[in-house]
Order: structure tokens, then sequence, then C-alpha cells
């Protein structure tokens, strides 16, 4: 008990001084001082540019690392496989497919794009989960299936990429890995749709404990297992499609996230999901600051740190899978 509240203050307290941090550096520097002085008063313009440019940019790296990450705990759960996450089975891939193709051809449904990504999103998961299927779930197979979905739907993002028309180029930005550029439109779209599947999914906790258990004890407690996987599936989905809708391409942090948090609070989802919320929030923003700060004035996009450190990851659970498996 004691090793779960420390790692909660602990994660809370260091996601609240990287905010401050990201908030106050960059091409423009700032103290803190500064910036509460410039937010309250509206007088620094140096302060101005960081509220109107920075400053959704971090709320949003908050929101969608903790809804990607949270939504990799969900797969998980209801896969029973410790391999699963948006980005890498082809959901994230499909959502931003569908995204696109609402931006570039209904513009106006610009507040709208989380929900055609959610379709996208649920059709890819719904192919990888019944291709890979085959008397249960194997972690490489679904690895598998999951890397020929993803490709797919690139493939199809990216004819629209080089179509070379002027609607695809202005709406590109909406579907990139990059945070850069982002509005307060873009965080008004986050925060609605990112905090309603967050809040959904952890009223949902207790149906993600029952997935751990064997199919038959989950029906002999009076709970229909095909019914709490497809509720969990659903907001599972909601969480990368709106990531992915409004922040990009993201993979990874859904598989290492949920990792990271069993090893210090646990496998119970009461306190697993809002903790692997946090460590998303603090991981991305890290990464997102990282990215924009060790190259300065130039960028590394947050998708590349988290491919460098989620790619070694993905490779370690693979040989650890094989090694249980006995293969």
């Amino acid at each position: 008990m004691k090793k779960k509240i420390l790692s909660f203050v602990g994660v809370t307290l260091l996601l609240c001084l990287v905010m401050v941090i990201s908030t106050m550096t960059g091409s423009i520097n700032v103290t803190f001082l500064e910036l509460i002085q410039g937010l309250v008063t509206g007088t620094n313009e140096e302060v101005a540019v960081i509220r109107d440019l920075r400053l959704p940019r971090v709320i949003i790296s908050v929101v969608a690392g903790s809804a990607l990450a949270v939504s990799g705990a969900l797969l998980q759960a209801v896969m029973r496989n410790p391999l699963a996450d948006a980005g890498i089975i082809g959901i994230s891939s499909g959502a931003g497919f569908t995204s696109i193709l609402a931006v570039s051809f209904f513009p106006a449904l610009y507040f709208w794009s989380p929900l055609f990504a959610f379709i996208g999103g649920a059709v890819a998961c719904l192919l990888v989960y019944s291709l890979s299927w085959k008397s249960g779930l194997s972690p490489v197979r679904l690895i598998l299936v999951g890397v020929a979905i993803n490709a797919v739907f690139s493939g199809l993002s990216d004819t629209f990429n080089y179509r070379g028309s002027y609607t695809v180029t202005s709406v590109s930005p909406t579907t990139t890995s990059t945070l850069a550029m982002r509005t307060w439109t873009d965080v008004e779209i986050m925060v609605t749709f990112g905090l309603t599947g967050l809040i959904a999914a952890l009223l949902l906790y207790r149906s993600c404990n029952f997935l751990a258990l064997q199919d038959k004890t989950v029906q002999n407690l009076g709970v229909s297992v095909v019914r709490t996987r497809l509720l969990i599936s659903t907001v599972a989905v909601l969480l990368a499609a709106v990531s992915t809708a409004v922040a990009g391409l993201i993979a990874f942090i859904g598989l290492l996230v949920p990792h990271i948090s069993r090893l210090l609070v646990g496998s119970d989802h009461k306190v697993l999901l809002p903790f692997t919320a946090l460590t998303g929030a603090l991981i991305l923003l890290l990464a997102d600051t990282l990215g924009r700060t060790i190259i300065a004035p130039n960028e590394i996009p947050a998708s590349i740190i988290m491919s460098i450190i989620g790619g070694p990851f993905l490779i370690f659970l693979l040989r650890r899978s094989d090694k249980v498996s006995g293969s």
C-alpha cells in the first residue's frame, strides 16, 4: 500500500513539474513568475505567444498521453495479451485514415473528427481480433495481423497525402505525429472526447478485473463476457481514436505505460487505470518536451522518441512471450 501511495505522489509531482518546465522552456524562455504574471495580466507579449501556441500543446500532450496509455491497458485486459496496443495493432492507423477522409470531404465537421476516427478504429480492431483468433489469441499472431492491418490503413492514408491537393495539404497536420501548431480548438476537442473516454474507462475497472478470470468463472458470476469485452473495447477504441485525430499517430505508449504501472501499483484496475493515465500523460509530455528542446530550434516529433524507446521494449516482450510459451 505504501508503495502505491508513493508511486501516485511521485508521478503526480513529476507531471506537475514537467508541465511547468515544458510551458516555460522552448524558443521563448520565461521565468515562472513572468509566466504567472503574463497569464494573469495579459500584458507580456512573450507569454501571450506561449498561451496561444505552447500551452495548447502541453494540454493536448497530457490528455492524449493519458488516453493512449489507458487505451492500451483496456485492450490488454480485453485480449488478455500484454502486447496489445492501439498503435501497434492498427487501430490508430485505421482511426487516422477515417479522420483524414472526414476532414478532407467535410471540413465543417472538424470538431466531430474523433467520431469519424472512432469508426475507422473500430473497423481495424474488429479485423485484428477476428483475423488473429485461432483457438485463442497468440501474442505473435496478434502482432503480425496488426502490422498487416496497420500497413493497409497507413497506405490508404499516404494515398491521400500524396495526391498533392490543397485540401489534403491543409488538413494533414491533424493526422500527423507532431504536436506543433495545435490550437485551443484542438484542446476543446481533445478534452471533450478524451475526458469522456477516460471517465468511462475508470468506471469499467470491475469489468476489466473480471476479464482476468476464466470465461466460465465470469459467466458463473452472472457477467456477460461478450458484452463486457465489447463495452471495454469500445471505450479503448474511442480513446485511441480521439488521440489520433488530434495528436496524430503515436505508438508504444499503450504498450509501455501499462507494464510500468503494473510493476509499481499491481494489476487491480481500480488502481492501475488512474495510475496509467497519470504515467501516460507524464511520458508523452516528457517526450514532446525533449523533442522540441533537445535540438532547438528544430524538433523531433514525440512519436519518433516513443518509437526509439518502444521498439526495443516490444522486442523484449516478444522474446519473453516466446520463453513463456516454450517456443
